[in-house]
């Protein structure tokens, strides 16, 4: 077998010259960590950014001069495979983010010793010959995103993931999988906690059912089912050799996956909507576990479970010839009984402290993320399913694990906060709703969140009505959110985003999509009639996005909304650790504001490294001010005050000119984007 091992002409790469301030120099672009911050970085992260300096130029030079399309090698056994694994995927994220990572790179990189390789930002390097690399190098992977890989066929990505039996993550979103895929999920990777197969158009709803387990089927061949659904046997029965369930005679019996995280939207494209709603149905009652969902048709299979009116999915279990919902609400029902007192007497709690340290793998559920700290100040989700007394139960008898859910109609949110007592994450569709029903819509989604008033998290609206109908909403749940998404809603100059604001005091991330208003405010301004006095303000925001539509045949949009920038000023002023900026096509003059807002920000004094004060923009390292009034001035002030920039958009503001633009890109080392 041959052996590589990667050594520059001449013998052992010399230090360049001209490299002594690379200690206080982040790569160009990140930085991250300088001398403004008194920040000095570790002697790790030196040598991996040293790495990946010299990895085309070293490294990838080398081997594809001489190996690359000459050889296959099943292994390499160079520098790199005496990294730790951490330390490889960080190089891969970096190379990644520079848009430097190769197919030679990745060839030497695919080392035995990873557990994570996301290959999500380069979905061009997926190939036939790389997935072959993948199976043979790297099997102790536990997390896999080749999402956005359109060129590998399906068979292909079956082939892979054969070899891939410790997988816990797969991330296959956008790719053509289909119901051989799933079958081969289900066969071979026994411990899947996170499945994403969303934009995935040749799946259907029907597609997913072997998630849940039970006996494998042929659409053609009729019911082939066992009598017991839910089975007690180990996982190892389910994670047997997949060549012999593949030549088996008989279609194998499988345990449910232990999926926590399933995402699954915009698949199946020319389906019955029944077909959503009954899979999801199927899906929820079958694999336990679940706790992030993102699936068609989820509000409308929680009334049904909640109703239990199971008979409206008849005809669809049996012409894909699985259990009947009733059979398998049964079964659910026994389980969740028998673990309710398992639980009371102490068991389980090896599986428990199992679930938390995988769940760290899975996308949602970092352990340093919010989440975490929300499931601190929560009762678990097996207190929430043992302690019925405390809690508003389903007429089905059932309470489902669910914390964060997307793609929800806003119909049938009473039964899914009846179903699902615990999420803290939801993300609410509105469509078509107009005149009296878009009145009563808004009162049931007010009455909906209450359920969960005090411990959602974050939410998500896409609503096509006016914000203004959104408030009484925002006043119930809005104390304890951290993320608030509003998508399509439309607005007039006296929208009350200032209410909305101080309605949710602990938001991190703020992201408001809308439609620019179609009438000029009348008389003086806003921001004229009353003062500065009392404002609200965000002190943990991190995050800003204020973005509106525009029409493309104009040049400018129509400024109409001048009170907007009292509240602009607010949200800048008061949001001392914003580090993302985005302000595209805003309805009034920014360019005032930022002037404005600059000279105060200046102003703040320091003792030695420390602020008296908190420093408005002081964090800002991505910012956007596409289409608008901003002009190269304020954008020169920008650059001096935020010591962290690395990204400023400035496309097509109308005062910037080419000639300036070439001249402040020449000097900076902030990327500046120009159109």
């Amino acid at each position: 077998m041959p052996l590589y091992r990667a050594v520059s002409k001449g013998g052992a790469a010399k230090p360049q010259p001209g490299r002594k301030g690379a200690r206080s120099r982040d790569l160009k672009g990140n930085r991250c960590k300088t001398d403004e911050d008194c920040s000095v970085l570790s002697l790790t992260r030196l040598c991996i950014l040293s790495l990946a300096d010299n990895m085309k130029e070293v490294w990838v030079k080398d081997y594809a001069e001489k190996y690359l399309d000459h050889y296959v090698f099943r292994h390499i056994m160079g520098p790199f495979t005496l990294l730790p694994g951490d330390l490889v995927e960080e190089l891969m994220r970096l190379l990644s983010t520079r848009q430097q990572l190769s197919r030679a790179a990745l060839h030497l990189l695919l080392v035995p010793q990873l557990r994570s390789l996301s290959l999500e930002m380069c979905p061009g390097l997926v190939t036939s010959a790389l997935c072959f690399h993948i199976a043979a190098r790297c099997q102790g992977l536990w997390s896999l995103d080749l999402s956005g890989a359109q060129q590998l066929s399906s068979k292909v990505l079956s082939q892979t993931l054969h070899s891939l039996p410790a997988l816990r993550s797969l991330s296959v979103a956008g790719m053509p999988c289909d119901r051989d895929t799933i079958r081969t999920v289900v066969q071979c990777c026994p411990l899947l906690r996170h499945l994403d197969v969303s934009r995935c158009h040749l799946l259907s709803p029907a597609a997913l059912l072997g998630l849940g387990g039970g006996v494998f089927f042929s659409p053609t061949a009729g019911p082939s089912t066992s009598s017991s659904h839910f089975t007690s046997a180990s996982q190892s029965s389910a994670s047997s050799s997949c060549s012999d369930m593949s030549s088996s005679s008989f279609p194998p019996t499988l345990a449910p996956l232990p999926l926590c995280s399933l995402l699954a939207l915009d698949i199946g494209f020319g389906e019955e909507e029944d077909d959503h709603v009954a899979a999801a149905a199927y899906l929820l009652l079958s694999l336990p576990r679940l706790e992030r969902v993102a699936i068609e048709g989820l509000a409308q299979a929680s009334s049904l479970i909640d109703r239990r009116e199971f008979s409206r999915a008849d005809r669809f279990t049996k012409r894909e010839g699985i259990p009947s919902l009733e059979d398998v609400w049964r079964e659910r029902r026994h389980e969740h009984t028998w673990r309710g007192k398992s639980e009371t007497a102490g068991a389980g709690k090896e599986d428990v402290d199992e679930d938390e340290e995988e769940r760290m793998f899975l996308d949602g559920y970092d352990s340093e993320s919010e989440g975490n700290a929300s499931r601190d100040e929560q009762p678990s989700c097996s207190q929430n399913q043992s302690d019925e007394s405390n809690s508003v139960v389903s007429q089905s008898g059932l309470t489902l694990r669910l914390r964060d859910v997307e793609g929800v109609a806003c119909e049938s949110l009473e039964s899914l906060g009846r179903l699902c007592p615990g999420i803290i994450s939801i993300s609410v569709n509105f469509d078509n709703y107009e005149g009296n029903g878009e009145r009563h819509a808004m009162h049931s989604f007010a009455a909906a969140l209450r359920t969960w008033s005090g411990q959602l998290r974050s939410l998500t609206v896409h609503y096509p009505g006016h914000l203004d109908s959104l408030l009484p909403a925002m006043l119930v749940a809005g104390s304890s959110l951290t993320s608030l998404t509003l998508e399509g809603v439309r607005t007039n100059p006296y929208t009350p985003l200032l209410e909305v604001i101080r309605a949710c005091p602990k938001l991190r991330v703020l992201f408001i999509s809308a439609e620019p208003p179609f009438t000029t405010e009348q008389g003086r301004n806003l921001e004229e009639l009353r003062g500065d006095v009392d404002l609200p303000h965000l002190p943990n925001l991190c995050s800003l996005t204020l973005k509106f539509s525009f029409e493309p045949s104009l040049r400018m949009p129509v400024l109409s909304w001048n009170s907007l920038k009292r509240v602009i000023k607010c949200l800048l002023a008061g949001s001392p650790l914003l580090e993302k900026l985005s302000l595209v096509s805003l309805p009034c003059n920014l360019n005032s504001v930022l002037r404005d807002l600059l000279p105060i920000a200046s102003s703040f004094r320091f003792v030695g490294a420390q602020c008296l004060n908190p420093m408005p923009l002081g964090q800002l390292q991505h910012v956007n001010l596409s289409r608008t009034d901003v002009n190269m001035i304020t954008a020169q002030r920008i650059l001096r005050w935020c010591k962290k920039l690395t990204h400023l958009d400035m496309s097509h503001c109308w005062h910037v000119k080419e000639v300036e633009w070439r001249r402040i890109k020449d000097s900076s080392n902030v990327h500046i984007v120009w159109e």
